[in-house]
């Protein structure tokens, strides 16, 4: 049956992708981009290919774009937008974690109780939110991301026990790394700050941590994976992917429990 999807950072990468695969399935999207200079390329996009996407201008963290999650009416809320930020967390400046936190937990919430209220009172609906691998597996140089998605498990589980006498639905997605372009981005950006000459992290090490990127999933994959769960009336309430990533991700909670200090 046809749903109604919003999905918050659907401007670039799995979030643009899944919007667009959500719309050729018949379903209606409400497709919310950070910035101003990429509704126009989507909703393009979206009217040559006959698409139902409404496309609006969703910054998640400002208070005006966040009425928009108010004023629609959906079935299913997506909360994608996310950015990065790598680096050694024994020396990555505090402010730059901050505002990843900024996005990636606080403003997601912001935008979750929003849709977690209109649901409540419809007495149905279903939040998803988009975590990651590292939202489980802790990864060197990738901390100041990983523990944002690490509070996003901890909020979705819990949001999860609180509105389900509501009737509302909550699950996480959780990507290995795709070739998008986000992992790349978050990489470079301890350029900008990191210096080998003051820093004590090595550089090798940080350089030997990012061979990963070459190690990238086709991201077509991944948005096959959402259009499904996202469209399902029932699923995991985890959905890990591709297989390889599930597995490790249940190896690193095993392996918690065993490694010694």
């Amino acid at each position: 049956m046809s749903k109604t999807i919003f999905i918050t950072g659907a401007g670039t990468g799995l979030g643009r992708g899944t919007a667009l695969g959500l719309a050729k399935k018949g379903h209606k999207v409400i497709a919310g981009v950070e910035i101003i200079s990429q509704v126009t390329p989507l909703r393009e996009e979206v009217e040559e290919k006959g698409l139902d996407v409404e496309v609006i201008k969703l910054d998640i963290k400002d208070k005006q774009d966040q009425k928009y999650i108010a004023d629609y009416d959906y079935d299913v809320f997506v909360a994608n937008a996310a950015i990065g930020e790598g680096g050694p967390i024994s020396e990555i400046p505090v402010d730059r974690v901050r505002e990843v936190y900024e996005t990636n937990v606080f403003s997601t919430l912001e935008n979750a109780q929003i849709a977690a209220k209109k649901f409540v009172e419809k007495k149905q609906g279903k939040i998803i939110f988009l975590s990651s691998i590292v939202g489980i597996v802790p990864m060197p140089y990738l901390a100041a991301y990983g523990s944002t998605k690490h509070a996003v498990e901890s909020i979705a589980k819990t949001m999860r026990a609180e509105l389900d006498e509501f009737g509302v639905q909550v699950a996480t997605i959780n990507p290995g790394p795709f070739e998008t372009g986000f992992n790349d981005r978050m990489f470079e950006e301890k350029w900008k700050w990191y210096d080998p000459e003051k820093n004590f992290t090595k550089e090798e090490s940080i350089k030997e941590q990012e061979k990963i990127l070459d190690e990238q999933y086709n991201p077509e994959d991944m948005i096959n994976k959402m259009v499904e769960v996202i469209e399902a009336d029932h699923h995991a309430f985890r959905t890990a992917y591709p297989q390889e990533i599930e597995d490790q991700m249940k190896d690193a909670e095993k392996q918690a429990w065993e490694d010694n200090v």
